[in-house]
């Protein structure tokens, strides 16, 4: 088949998150497929890992040239001045559309999709995001796919009950609010829906019912995080995550105020190692004037760091999705004490692939009962390591996705509007 995938980011470099699947589902997939990639190219996610933003847009383009047959990059239009983002987040209070579906506007963006399509008549066009079925709309006689990273709309309302500011609070409840509406309308006009979980094809049955959704799970290369044959060392741990995401950052918030005081007065001598690019000044002040609370930004070799540590801590209370983190961790042979939403959707069981914390008290319980019971440890980092390659190799998932596109049965589309 040749497939059309359309991005809301470039897939480069694949060193966290949303950067990892959409790199490795592409990677995959084009073993199986004739892939061309059109992607919007946001500054915030290439500046942190290059020396510059034209640097690492070349870099990019030229890493994904050699796994896609065509490449074209696009500047985010939201980030063609310091307010445009604003701007878009204030008129859309008064949009049928979400922000989420406007923020992604762009005339450039939608002449380029109509082009190629003219120009290659693919079988299949893949949006990697909600964001981007408005540019499908002009399309013909192709199947359509959707990928959701989350449930957005549910991971909105999710924000909008843990926001204590009214302000923010009304407005991502009216954004959760327009988006599910949204998501129930385009939904079933694709012919296939890809989620991360069952967890999450099980909510959006219940928002569009008529739409067919697909497991398509996030992954990690098990090859790449293998476990250490190195003892860690007792009293260290370690969190990695992007720090200009907000449930990344309202979990480092949590560990600092909460999980800090509490776990350096059981244990003196711990130390904890934050790793992730766009820490907020507030972070980066509690990381110099809090000893052992090292706030490290973008570090381009994990491995160190993963091997020292005892525990991985994930206190990730909000979002959606699946967490690629928590994967990397299992892949690595972790022992993993994670919030109950950041599990959500990775079939793993506490106790025996990790244990769960709810509260500040409830992980500094489990460090210590790690501390006291190295069997317990081992018995996790085993687990964790197997239900990995069980469940979640990129090979395997890439294969599944592959298999998926070409037994898709073509169905007659009203449009996506």
């Amino acid at each position: 088949m040749k497939i059309l995938w359309l991005s809301h980011l470039v897939p480069y470099p694949p060193k966290a998150g949303v950067l990892l699947r959409a790199y490795n589902l592409v990677k995959e997939l084009s073993k199986h497929h004739e892939v061309h990639l059109l992607a919007f190219n946001q500054r915030n996610l290439i500046e942190p890992y290059f020396d510059s933003y034209d640097q690492g847009t070349e870099v990019a383009f030229q890493a994904m040239s050699e796994i896609c047959s065509k490449v074209q990059f696009i500047n985010c239009p939201t980030d063609s001045s310091r307010f445009k983002k604003m701007q878009c987040a204030a008129l859309s209070l008064v949009s049928k559309k979400p922000y989420t579906i406007n923020w992604l506007e762009d005339e450039g963006y939608r002449q380029a999709v109509g082009q190629w399509h003219h120009q290659e008549s693919y079988d299949l066009v893949h949006c990697d995001t909600i964001s981007l079925a408005p540019y499908v709309n002009q399309l013909e006689k192709t199947l359509f796919s959707l990928d959701h990273h989350n449930v957005e709309s549910h991971m909105l309302a999710r924000r909008s009950e843990l926001e204590s500011n009214g302000l923010k609070k009304f407005y991502y409840w009216q954004e959760g609010i327009k988006l599910e509406h949204y998501e129930k309308k385009i939904c079933p006009q694709f012919n296939t829906n890809l989620t991360c979980s069952a967890l999450d094809s099980a909510r959006f049955a219940a928002i569009a019912p008529q739409a067919s959704f697909t497991e398509i799970p996030n992954g990690v290369d098990t090859d790449f995080f293998i476990p250490s044959s190195r003892e860690p060392e007792p009293a260290n741990f370690i969190f990695i995550g992007t720090l200009d995401w907000y449930p990344n950052t309202r979990a480092v918030r949590f560990l600092a105020k909460e999980i800090w005081p509490k776990l350096k007065a059981a244990i003196p001598a711990a130390v904890i190692n934050i790793i992730g690019s766009g820490a907020p000044n507030d972070l980066i002040a509690f990381g110099e004037t809090n000893a052992d609370f090292n706030m490290l930004g973008f570090v381009d070799d994990l491995q160190p760091y993963l091997e020292k540590a005892t525990a991985y801590l994930c206190p990730i209370d909000d979002g959606g999705g699946t967490k690629l983190k928590l994967l990397d961790a299992f892949a690595s042979g972790k022992a993993v004490i994670a919030h109950t939403v950041a599990a959500e959707g990775l079939k793993a069981i506490n106790g025996k692939h990790l244990l769960l914390a709810d509260s500040a008290q409830a992980y500094v319980q489990h460090i210590l009962r790690l501390q006291r019971e190295p069997a317990l440890r081992k018995h996790l980092e085993k687990n964790a390591r197997q239900h990995a390659i069980n469940e979640f190799s990129f090979d395997a998932i890439g294969l599944k996705l592959g298999n998926h596109f070409s037994n898709l049965k073509s169905r007659k589309l009203g449009g996506v509007n």
